[in-house]
């Protein structure tokens, strides 16, 4: 059974930049797409940036341009840089791991706070 352990979550000034980490611990996939998700109060969770075992990445409209997320090879885990964060960006982030091949596996993180506020 895959883990996950996520940090970096805090709080950050509007138009600061914060660091978010996520590891994998378990049996891994050799086919797999990871990132992070992100949900406020009374809303749907969404797409913030994910990236695949051979680092395709997909990234959210509301975040493209402004976050980058990466991969650490020497172990199945994502980083998450965020900069030029605005008040919005207030949310619940969500590390996710989807594996693919050849098991399958779909594990959500307890989920990290990031709070945008002056």
């Amino acid at each position: 059974q895959v883990h996950l352990v996520e940090s970096g979550g805090g709080l950050v000034q509007p138009g600061g930049s914060l660091s978010l980490s996520c590891a994998a611990f378990g049996n891994m996939s050799s086919l797999f797409v990871m990132g992070w998700f992100r949900q406020a109060p009374g809303k749907q969770r969404e797409l913030v940036a994910t990236i695949t075992n051979v680092n395709t990445t997909r990234y959210g409209a509301s975040v493209r341009g402004r976050f980058t997320i990466s991969r650490d090879y020497s172990k199945i885990a994502v980083y998450l840089h965020m900069s030029t964060l605005k008040p919005e960006d207030t949310d619940t982030y969500y590390c996710h791991f989807v594996g693919l091949w050849p098991d399958t596996a779909d594990i959500w993180g307890q989920g990290t706070q990031v709070t945008v506020s002056s």
